[in-house]
C-alpha cells in the first residue's frame, strides 16, 4: 500500500490521531465519504475512524477509536477475518478484501465488503498500520438470500447497481449472461459466448487460472467458503479487469447434485488499482478521491473549482481542466425536479455559514449536455488549523437508478403485471376513500363488478397464453369505455372492477352496458380458431344512504347477472 508520511501522525496520546494542514482536504473527504474508513494499529486497535464508518455501524461519534477491531466483527466471522488480518500485520500479504458481517451498535449483523491495506514505515519498512475500508453490502446479501422467491427483482437491483448476473444450467451446460456482465468484459450484446470452463479459463489471468479452477469447482458444489471468487479476466480489448464473483447453486436434483447456479460479477478493477498504487502525499490523496464511487468537487473560499474526480466529470459533463477556476454554480447546476427552477447553491451556503449543507430531496443535476440525473450529497467546509474556512468539499452521488427502482417497486406493488391495471390492493384503498367522500361530502359514485362469460374455454382449449392475451384486450376495452376520472382495476382471474366517480345510477347503467357490449364485440382469433366471450356486470351504488359492503353487493349483483343468462347488467337490490 505504501509508507507512512507526514500527512498523518500520532500525538502524545496513543489513541489520538491528527492530520497536518496538507491533509485537511483528505480528512474532510474521509469524513464526508460514504465509504467507511478506519486506521488500525499493529495491536489491532482502531486509531482513527471516519464518520461514515461510525454511522454505518450505528456508533456514537468518537466512540470507536481505542476499540479492538475484532470487537466490531460478528462472532461467526471473527476468527477468519482476524487470521487474515494477522497475516497482513505480519507483512505476509500487502492487502486483502473479504465479505463479512460486522456487529451493528444495536447488536444486529451487517454485511460489508472489507478491504484492508498495509502501511509500512518509510524508514524501516516494518508494518505500522492497516487502512480498512468497508462498503455496506447488506442489501445485496439479503437480495442473494431471497433469490429463489424474488429472482426478477434481485436481478434488476443488481443490474442497476452495475453488477453483472450469470445463470448457469448445469445439466445443459449452458450459461446466460446479463448485459452488464457482457459490458464489463467488452463483449457486444447478442454475441455468442463459449461458456465451457476451458474457454473461460483461457480468459483468466495465467497467475490466477489454477487457483480459480479449483475454487470454481468448490463453488459449483455449494461448498461453504467458496461463495466469492476474486480473479483477473481479460477484457475484449486485451487488458485485464479484476472480477469479484459471488455465486452458489440454487437448484438440485433428487440425488442432491446441483442443477442450476446463479451469481453476480462485480468489476473491482478500480478498487484493486487503488490498493496496489504507491504514491506520495498529494498523489495518494488524488488516487483515493478518484477511486471512490461518489463525485467529489473541491472549491476555494471564493467558490472557485479546484478539483473534480472522474465521477464528478461524468455526472456534470465537465472535464476537470476546463472546470478549474470556474465558479461552482457554472459547473454544478441543479434544479428542482417538480418545477424545473434553479435550486440554491449549497456550496455558496456552506461557505457563507461555515456549516455542512445537504442537497435537498428531488434535486436534478443538469449535465453540460442538458441531460439530468437525480443526485444526493453533502457540502462540507474545509478549515485550516486555526479554524478558518479555506474552502469546501462537495461529495455527491447519482441516485437516478435508485429513484427509478423505488418508482418501479411502487408501481409493481400497486398494479397487475399482466394487464397493467391497478391491482386489488390499490383498488381497496381507492374504494375506501370513495366511500368516505360519499358519506362526508354527500356525493354519489357507482361500482361495477365485471366477470367474463365463456372465458374458461379459451384457457382450456387455446392455452394460458391465449387467455393472457385476451385478458389484455379486455383490460384495454374497459379502459377505453371509462372516463378519465374513473378507476378500473383487475381483481384477479377474469374479474374486473370499475369505480365510476360522481356518477348517478342511471349513468352507471349506461357505462356498464357500454362495457358489456364492447367486451362482447371483441374479435379474438387464436391459431385459426375464433372465440367469442361476453361479460356479466353487477352495479352497486355508493352514497351516504348506502351502508352495505358495496364490493360484496356489486359481486352479488354480478352473480345474479350470470344466473339470469349472462351478458347482462344487474343493479344491487333489483
Amino acid at each position: 500500500m505504501g509508507t507512512v508520511t507526514a500527512e498523518i501522525a500520532k500525538s502524545a496520546d496513543a489513541n489520538v490521531f491528527r492530520f497536518d494542514q496538507s491533509g485537511a482536504l483528505l480528512r474532510k473527504v474521509m469524513e464526508s465519504a460514504a465509504v467507511g474508513m478506519t486506521l488500525v494499529g499493529i495491536d489491532g486497535r482502531m486509531i482513527y475512524v471516519n464518520r461514515a464508518y461510525e454511522t454505518m455501524l450505528g456508533f456514537e461519534p468518537g466512540s470507536c477509536p481505542g476499540m479492538a477491531s475484532a470487537d466490531v466483527l460478528f462472532e461467526e466471522d471473527r476468527q477468519t477475518i482476524m487470521l487474515r488480518f494477522a497475516q497482513l500485520m505480519r507483512g505476509e500479504v500487502e492487502e486483502f478484501n473479504a465479505e463479512c458481517r460486522m456487529r451493528h451498535a444495536d447488536g444486529a449483523p451487517l454485511w460489508v465488503l472489507a478491504t484492508a491495506s498495509l502501511l509500512r514505515s518509510d524508514t524501516t519498512g516494518n508494518p505500522l498500520y492497516a487502512i480498512v475500508q468497508i462498503v455496506n453490502i447488506d442489501r445485496q446479501k439479503r437480495a442473494e438470500a431471497a433469490l429463489a422467491s424474488a429472482e426478477q427483482l434481485w436481478n434488476s437491483a443488481l443490474e442497476s447497481s452495475g453488477q453483472g448476473v450469470w445463470d448457469c444450467d448445469v445439466v445443459a451446460n449452458e450459461v446466460e449472461y446479463s448485459p452488464t456482465w457482457r459490458k464489463m468484459r467488452g463483449i457486444p450484446p447478442g454475441e455468442y459466448v463459449d461458456s465451457s470452463q476451458e474457454a473461460w479459463l483461457k480468459r483468466v489471468h495465467p497467475d490466477d487460472a489454477a487457483r480459480i479452477k479449483m475454487a470454481s469447482r468448490q463453488q459449483g458444489k455449494g461448498i461453504d467458503g467458496f461463495d466469492t471468487l476474486e480473479y483477473r479476466e481479460r477484457h475484449r480489448d486485451g487488458h485485464y479487469i479484476w472480477i469479484l464473483s459471488s455465486g452458489r447453486p440454487v437448484a438440485w436434483d433428487k440425488d442432491g447434485n446441483p442443477t442450476r447456479s446463479v451469481g453476480t460479477d462485480t468489476d473491482i478493477t478500480r478498487l484493486k488499482t487503488v490498493e496496489l498504487q504507491h504514491a506520495e502525499d498529494k498523489e495518494r490523496l488524488r488516487v483515493m478521491l478518484d477511486s471512490i464511487g461518489e463525485g467529489v468537487i473541491s472549491a476555494d473560499a471564493e467558490g472557485l473549482v479546484q478539483y473534480m474526480n472522474p465521477v464528478a466529470e461524468t455526472l456534470t459533463g465537465w472535464v476537470e481542466d476546463e472546470a478549474i477556476g470556474k465558479l461552482l454554480p457554472e459547473v454544478f447546476v441543479t434544479k428542482h425536479e417538480a418545477t424545473g427552477e434553479l435550486a440554491d447553491d449549497i456550496m455558496v451556503t456552506c461557505l457563507a455559514s461555515g456549516g455542512s449543507q445537504e442537497i435537498d430531496a428531488n434535486i436534478v443535476l443538469v449535465s453540460r449536455d442538458g441531460s439530468g440525473r437525480g443526485v444526493s450529497g453533502t457540502a462540507s467546509p474545509v478549515r485550516d488549523q486555526d479554524g478558518r474556512t479555506i474552502g469546501a468539499v462537495l461529495v455527491f452521488k447519482d441516485v437516478t437508478d435508485l429513484q427509478e427502482e423505488q418508482r418501479r417497486l411502487t408501481h409493481s406493488a400497486n398494479h397487475d403485471v399482466l394487464t397493467g391495471l391497478p391491482n386489488r390492493s390499490a383498488f381497496g384503498r381507492v374504494l375506501s376513500e370513495a366511500c368516505r367522500v360519499a358519506v362526508s361530502g354527500n356525493r354519489q359514485h357507482g361500482l361495477l363488478f365485471i366477470d367474463l362469460d365463456r372465458f374458461k374455454p379459451v384457457n382450456d382449449t387455446a392455452g394460458h397464453a391465449a387467455g393472457d392475451e385476451l385478458l389484455k384486450l379486455v383490460a384495454g376495452v374497459i379502459r377505453a369505455s371509462c372516463r378519465t376520472q374513473d378507476f378500473a382495476a383487475r381483481m384477479g382471474g377474469d374479474e374486473f372492477v370499475v369505480l365510476l366517480a360522481d356518477c348517478p345510477l342511471a349513468n352507471a347503467r349506461r357505462v356498464a352496458q357500454k362495457i358489456a357490449d364492447a367486451i362482447a364485440a371483441i374479435d379474438f382469433d387464436w391459431n385459426g380458431t375464433h372465440y367469442a366471450i361476453g361479460a356479466s356486470v353487477g352495479i352497486a351504488p355508493i352514497s351516504r344512504e348506502v351502508e352495505q359492503d358495496v364490493l360484496r353487493a356489486a359481486d352479488e349483483a354480478c352473480y345474479a347477472a350470470k344466473a339470469a343468462g349472462r351478458g347482462r347488467v344487474v343493479v344491487s337490490g333489483d
